[in-house]
């Protein structure tokens, strides 16, 4: 028999299969409910684009403007939008107030005095919040960081380094240092972040910059993480060091000051260094080499030194799968725009341990994040 009529045959009997498990009530359940599985992960680009477009109209600002719940009605008369569009603002609120981004009060039966008010994740997209995370997703929802994901399956097959790459015949980096918008709003949304970090740190975590004489905040932007601890700490001399153009022009004080450099060189000599969301950019073999100038940074101070590192531990969410689920889409992302990756704690303490340092301890105590802190 030729392979044509076999693989026939082979098909004839998978959908046979397939229409007897209908005739049992639990298989058919089942069976939609798998559908409906794979819809949801087909469709989840639209809570991504949903929300994208909530921040692009100022929702999120103009409800908290009201003050109190707002009348559908009169967030329709606030919207910058075409009259023919009106009732389309239901539909967009419904599916956001699903996902948990607006909580809904039904007066009355009539639609428009449906009254809306911001839920927590909500507030964190005002515009003038202090940790508004309105600039991330500008940033992460740019096409020119989805459009590479088009391109995930071609990179599997080639020797790019990133699906990034392949789209663009450049790495991130590179492409974002000849782009100045791109960068700049990759910088807000880095700046926006730290801010929150930086409050967490200090709240939570203050006893680790104790007894410390000097700090390298290293890939430290334009100072947010340095600032907050200096103000904190004033007896800490603190630098701020990234890429020459990076810190070019910035103005430091009494004890902050900015240099520039590349970190895969060398690092200004100190008893401390701060890696805030910088390992996870990078391979393994190029966080070595990181960590390998942070030992030789910090060796003139024998013992007292240590690495502060701010990143992810995959692996300590303690049953949190919506924070599971984020970790693993940061890997992802990663592994798509930078060639880097998140992190366990087995791989944590390989890359510790492979450059030379004795012990670490982690504290998670900063959301998706965890703090480590490393020792020579």
């Amino acid at each position: 028999m030729d392979t044509s009529k076999v693989r026939i045959l082979q098909q004839n009997r998978a959908s046979s299969n397939i229409i007897m498990e209908f005739n049992h009530e639990d298989n058919a359940t089942k069976l939609f409910q798998a559908q409906s599985h794979v819809f949801n992960h087909i469709f989840s680009f639209i809570n991504s684009m949903s929300l994208k477009c909530a921040i692009d109209l100022c929702i999120p600002d103009i409800i908290h403007n009201y003050v109190q719940p707002m009348p559908l009605s009169k967030l329709i008369a606030s919207l910058p939008i075409h009259p023919s569009k009106t009732k389309s603002i239901f539909r967009l609120m419904r599916i956001l107030t699903n996902s948990g981004f607006f909580i809904q009060h039904n007066v009355t039966e009539n639609e428009l005095e449906v009254r809306y008010e911001l839920t927590d994740a909500s507030r964190l997209l005002i515009k003038d919040h202090p940790f508004s995370m309105s600039s991330s997703l500008h940033c992460i929802l740019d096409p020119i960081l989805t459009e590479p994901w088009y391109q995930f399956s071609t990179w599997f097959k080639n020797e790019d380094p990133t699906p990034f790459y392949t789209k663009n015949g450049m790495s991130f980096w590179e492409y974002f240092s000849h782009n100045p918008k791109h960068r700049h709003r990759f910088n807000d949304a880095m700046a926006s972040d730290t801010r929150l970090v930086s409050s967490a740190v200090m709240e939570k975590c203050k006893g680790v910059f104790k007894g410390l004489e000097t700090l390298v905040d290293v890939g430290g932007g334009t100072g947010t993480f340095a600032k907050a601890i200096a103000k904190s700490f004033p007896q800490l001399e603190c630098i701020v060091f990234d890429l020459p153009h990076v810190v070019s022009g910035l103005q430091g004080s009494e004890n902050i000051k900015y240099v520039g450099g590349n970190m895969f060189e060398a690092i200004p000599a100190t008893d401390s260094i701060l890696l805030k969301w910088i390992l996870h950019d990078w391979n393994d073999e190029e966080c070595m080499k990181i960590l390998k100038n942070c030992k030789e940074a910090i060796s003139k101070k024998g013992k007292r030194g240590k690495v502060i590192i701010i990143d992810v531990v995959i692996g300590n969410e303690k049953g949190d799968s919506e924070s599971i689920e984020t970790k693993l889409f940061y890997d992802l992302e990663m592994m798509a725009l930078l060639g880097g990756k998140e992190r366990d704690e087995k791989e944590w303490a390989k890359l510790i341990f492979s450059v030379g340092f004795s012990n670490y301890k982690i504290t998670p105590v900063l959301g998706l994040r965890s703090l480590i802190e490393v020792y020579p």
